[in-house]
């Protein structure tokens, strides 16, 4: 393989498979989340979507020091997922204002709100749980126009800063993240639910697709 000890980090014989399988992607770009709003030791973050992303996003803040982490979704088993992953608080956007339930737990709002859904109210409700001078860190992928509404923003001089990252990779930052994986600190297996053999990838993509019994990610095995 071309370039391969430039690129590639050798899994460990101590670890399967499935314990790092979801670093490269998955865990980074959520991880990126929180290391790119640049949180820090005591911050109050907001984490809009509790998919795998999302879930990565709110280990990363609790890894990088956050007090307070809150996750935002209206999906019962990502809810129930992202408590089970540590998850401080989790809102459900179909029962409860998220906006100023945020900014009620915080104390007036977020150091840093992640993204981690891609759409123009996920980004806007994210803006506006901002403490003045937080930052929105966007791990969206957005398919259309995205605008940022002007009082939404602080009328511009709430000092708010947007900030964009998604799946940095290397080999460095495998090894790092496979470091933690070894030291017991990032433990993402329950975030496969479903395994399937290389035969049953249709029925896996079905399950995946239409997000049924509970999935959040698909493992397939030969």
């Amino acid at each position: 393989m071309p370039n391969a000890q430039a690129n590639l980090a050798p899994i460990p014989d101590s670890l399967t498979d499935e314990q790092v399988v979801l670093l490269a992607d998955i865990a980074s770009t959520g991880i990126s989340g929180a290391e790119s709003g640049k949180v820090t030791l005591g911050d109050k973050v907001a984490v809009f979507a509790q998919g795998p992303i999302g879930i990565c996003a709110s280990i990363g803040a609790r890894l990088l020091g956050a007090s307070l982490v809150i996750g935002v979704d209206g999906d019962d088993a990502r809810i129930s997922m992202a408590k089970k992953m540590g998850v401080d608080v989790v809102l459900d956007y179909r029962k409860v204002d998220v906006v100023n339930e945020i900014k009620r737990l915080s104390g007036g709002g977020v150091d840093v709100a992640i993204e981690s859904l891609g759409t123009q109210e996920t980004f806007e409700n994210a803006l506006r749980t901002l403490r003045p001078g937080g930052t929105l860190s966007s791990l969206g992928v957005y398919s259309g126009k995205l605008s940022i509404p002007y009082e939404a923003f602080g009328a511009g001089i709430a000092d708010y800063k947007i900030v964009t990252t998604l799946c940095p990779g290397g080999k460095e930052r495998m090894i790092r993240l496979i470091d933690m994986v070894k030291s017991g600190r990032l433990d993402l297996r329950p975030l496969i639910t479903h395994r399937f053999t290389l035969g049953d990838i249709n029925e896996a993509y079905r399950i995946f697709a239409n997000r049924l019994d509970g999935v959040m990610k698909v493992a397939i095995r030969p």
